[in-house]
């Protein structure tokens, strides 16, 4: 399947150079759309900032995009990523660890983090009064971190117990041992947090390190969204990373990843033994990368198999028989590679019911695929997620910064929906086939001590 390529009334595409072929200071529009603005200007040192106008709104959202994650990681330095993002917030030259949380609260705003398998973000939502505000504290955490042997040793307990508390909450932790069983001691495969071994070993010096490496200009995008005026973020940000040092040197932007992973033979069964009350498990297959133009169908096949109440998974499974309370499918994209699955979750005797239930809706789809009826729910169902998703300014912050990140290039609204409307029966069917053909990996856990009792639900 190709998506298609024509635009809907009041959007307008702008075929303009890439970040790298983009002039140090200039400033391109990317897109015009529906009265909102997208631009880009490229600092010297390779800091790409991206902002997107939105008449009628009165706030504004600001990130920074680190083009670091979990997957960039040594073994003994898994982890490090995400510890590193809470040491930012402890404090800079000029900011305590309390002056940084009281600014934004101060004027009503929000202020967080996140790190992932392949990026990390930094961000704030203020009202645009108060955006200057927000562009100058985050920027400072960013770029003048000051990485205190005591911070860290602080901050090491308070990260284990945040592995202490994902382990115990079985619904967070099978996705965990699910992605270990698919991809194996592989950074994809390794827990965004680390491990209790790693967080307990790790040095300040290696903290230092990784982020004097990672966290450099060419490898940042800076995004704004909201009531913002292009030049204005870009006069700022300019001043919050001069001040800091970071806009030397002719680096040019960092390129979209190019992940080289291969995904390992598939059907490995992971069984974790725990008391508790409820089975909680993941059956799933390697999926797709975030550039491959079968996501939109694969799109469509996870909202109508287990997307919402109607999909069948929801229907068979809980409506029908009354097996789980939460049952329902997911996708994940990376560069190179992706995942495809079911979760659900049940009482333990009802577990193996459950799984059988699941498989044979797994093989009907990679045998006959969707309905029309079931692709025209799965499509609509796309359509609404996209566009009510877009309805604030921190969610279009995030499209834009991560679309210059991960892709190097924003695809309109219109381009989206055009690429999901063109979907056909036959794109699913296909999807689901070649996807489906292998064994699939399945990570329970629950009260069970015996591999072996599921080894046929992989087989």
């Amino acid at each position: 399947m190709t998506a298609s390529r024509t635009t809907a009334p009041g959007t307008r595409l702008r075929r303009v150079p890439g970040a790298r072929e983009q002039k140090p200071g200039s400033a391109r529009t990317l897109l015009l759309e529906d009265g909102a603005r997208v631009r880009r200007t490229v600092l010297p040192g390779g800091l790409r900032v991206v902002t997107e106008h939105i008449p009628g709104v009165r706030s504004a959202a600001f990130g920074i995009w680190v083009g670091v994650g979990s997957r960039d990681e040594t073994p003994p330095q898994a982890g490090a990523a995400h510890y590193l993002e809470h040491l930012l917030f402890k404090g800079t030259p000029t900011r305590s660890a309390l002056d940084i949380s009281a600014a934004l609260d101060a004027v009503g705003g929000e202020m967080n983090a996140f790190t992932s398998k392949e990026y990390t973000c930094f961000y704030a939502r203020v009202l645009d009064d108060d955006l200057p505000l927000a562009v100058d504290v985050v920027s400072d955490l960013v770029t003048s971190a000051l990485l205190r042997a005591a911070d860290v040793e602080s901050e090491r307990d308070v990260i284990l117990e945040e592995i202490a508390m994902r382990d115990d909450d079985p619904g967070d932790l099978v996705h965990e041992e699910f992605a270990d069983a698919m991809f194996g001691p592989t950074p994809l495969g390794r827990p965004i947090l680390g491990t209790v071994e790693t967080i307990g070993s790790i040095t300040p010096r290696a903290i230092r390190s990784f982020y004097q490496r990672r966290y450099r200009p060419e490898n940042m995008v800076v995004a704004a969204a909201g009531s913002v005026d292009h030049a204005t973020v870009v006069r700022l940000v300019r001043r919050a990373f001069g001040a800091a040092g970071m806009l030397a040197g002719d680096s040019l932007p960092a390129l979209p990843r190019e992940g080289r992973f291969r995904t390992r033979g598939a059907g490995d069964v992971r069984v974790v033994a725990k008391t508790t009350e409820q089975a909680n498990v993941v059956l799933g297959v390697p999926g797709l990368s975030r550039d491959d133009d079968r996501r939109f169908a694969l799109g469509v096949l996870n909202a109508a198999l287990g997307g919402g109440m109607s999909s069948r998974l929801f229907q068979e499974i809980r409506e029908k028989r009354g097996l789980a309370y939460s049952v329902f499918s997911f996708t994940s994209h990376y560069a190179d590679t992706g995942m495809f699955g079911v979760y659900a979750g049940c009482l333990p005797k009802k577990v193996h019911d459950v799984l059988s239930l699941t498989r044979d809706e797994l093989a009907k789809v990679a045998d006959s695929g969707l309905t029309d009826e079931e692709l025209v729910r799965g499509k609509g169902q796309m359509r609404g997620s996209l566009v009510l998703g877009l309805e604030d300014t921190g969610s279009r912050m995030s499209r834009i910064g991560k679309a210059e990140l991960l892709a190097g290039r924003l695809w309109s609204t219109a381009e989206v929906l055009e690429a999901i409307d063109s979907v056909t029966v036959d794109d699913v069917r296909s999807v689901a086939a070649t996807l489906l053909e292998v064994a699939p990996t399945l990570a329970v856990i629950g009260p069970f001590d015996d591999d072996r009792a599921f080894a046929s639900v992989v087989t």
